[in-house]
C-alpha cells in the first residue's frame, strides 16, 4: 500500500511513520520525550537543542502557542486513535481534553481517564471527580464539557463511557470513509486521469464534507501527502496553496508551515508559499509562519517562539 493510500485509522506520522506509542512501553511522568537538535538559524537566532520534556508539558506548551496538539517530536498531530489505548499518560490526556483545538481529539482524551476511574474503588475516585469537574469548567469545547459532566454524574460507569466512545465513532466513520474515497481521487490525479480544475472541485467538496467531523491530524496527513508527492503536479499544489490562504488563521498557519517544513520540499513550492503569504496575508502573519516553521525544523524551541509571540503582542 502506498503512502497516499495509508488508512486514516492507523496513527502513523506523515513524515517518518513513527507511532505515538509503538511497541515500546509508554514514557512515564518525567521521562525525556523531546530530544534532538538541528542546524540552521532564523533571523539571527542560534539553532537550539529541543529540551527534554514531559508529554503533558509538551501538550500544554502547544496550547499556549495556540497550536493543535502534536506528538512530542512534532512529526504529526495527535488523532483520536491515540487515546483508544491506555498507554497515554493520564496527565497528558487531561491536558489534551482541556486544551486541544481539535474537538474530536479533546473528547477522545476523556475516554482513558473515564475508563481508569471506572476501575478504581469508590474511595479512590475522588481525584478523578475533581479532575472531571475541572474539565467541565475549563475545556475549550462545549462537547467535552458536556461529556465530562455526563461521565462524572454517572459515577464513571462503563456504559456511559462506551456511549461516548460510540458517539465519537459515529462522527469519525463517515468522515474517514470520505477520506478514503478522496484518496481514490488523488490516485486518479497522480495517474493523470483527473485534471487540475476537477481535482480542485473534489478537494473543496472533501474539505466541506469532513470539516468538523474528522481529526485535524488526518486532514493534515492527507495534505502532507499531496504536497510531498512528486507525482502531484506543481500547478495543482500551487492552486491548493491559494485555497489554504482562505482558511482560518490557526488552521492556515499549521497547514502552510507543514508545507514549508516537509522533508525534501521543492524550493519552487517553498518560495511560492512564502511569496503568497507575504503578499496576501501581510508581514505579521508571515512572521508567525516563519517562527512556527523554524520550530518544526528544530531551529527554535517552544519557549523561543512563545517569547517572540508575546513580544509581538506587547509591542
Amino acid at each position: 500500500m502506498s503512502d497516499e493510500q495509508l488508512p486514516p485509522d492507523q496513527p502513523l506520522g506523515p513524515n517518518n511513520g513513527t507511532p505515538l506509542h509503538g511497541s515500546a512501553p509508554p514514557p512515564s511522568l518525567g521521562e525525556g520525550l523531546v530530544t534532538g537538535g538541528a542546524t540552521g538559524a532564523v533571523s539571527g537566532v542560534k539553532p537550539v537543542r529541543k529540551p527534554v520534556g514531559d508529554l503533558a508539558d509538551h501538550f500544554l506548551s502547544c496550547s499556549k502557542l495556540g497550536r493543535y496538539l502534536t506528538v512530542s517530536d512534532g512529526s504529526r498531530f495527535v488523532i483520536t486513535d491515540d487515546f483508544r489505548t491506555e498507554s497515554v499518560q493520564l496527565e497528558a490526556a487531561a491536558v489534551a481534553s482541556i486544551y486541544s483545538k481539535d474537538n474530536l481529539v479533546a473528547q477522545a482524551a476523556l475516554l482513558p481517564l473515564g475508563d481508569r476511574a471506572h476501575r478504581l474503588a469508590p474511595r479512590q475516585k475522588e481525584k478523578f471527580e475533581r479532575l472531571f469537574t475541572l474539565i467541565e469548567e475549563q475545556a475549550l469545547s462545549d462537547v467535552v464539557q458536556t461529556s465530562a459532566r455526563a461521565i462524572r454524574e454517572a459515577s464513571f460507569r462503563a456504559v456511559e463511557i462506551r456511549a461516548i466512545e460510540a458517539e465519537l465513532g459515529d462522527k469519525l466513520s463517515p468522515a474517514r470513509q470520505c477520506y478514503r474515497r478522496f484518496l481514490e481521487v488523488v490516485k486518479s490525479l497522480m495517474d493523470r486521469k483527473v485534471t487540475a480544475g476537477p481535482f480542485l472541485d473534489e478537494f473543496r467538496a472533501f474539505t466541506q464534507d469532513i470539516a468538523g467531523r474528522l481529526d485535524f491530524g488526518i486532514y493534515s496527513f492527507c495534505l502532507d501527502r499531496l504536497f510531498g508527492s512528486l507525482r502531484v503536479p506543481m500547478k495543482v499544489k500551487k492552486l491548493l496553496v491559494l485555497e489554504l490562504l482562505n482558511y482560518s488563521p490557526l488552521i492556515r498557519r499549521e497547514l502552510l508551515t507543514n508545507i514549508l517544513a516537509y522533508p525534501g520540499q521543492s524550493r519552487e513550492l517553498v518560495d511560492f508559499v512564502k511569496y503568497m503569504v507575504q503578499t496576501e496575508l501581510g508581514n505579521n502573519t508571515a512572521i508567525e509562519i516563519e517562527l512556527l516553521e523554524a520550530f518544526k525544523l528544530q531551529r527554535l524551541s517552544l519557549a523561543d517562539i512563545e517569547g517572540s509571540l508575546m513580544s509581538g503582542v506587547a509591542s
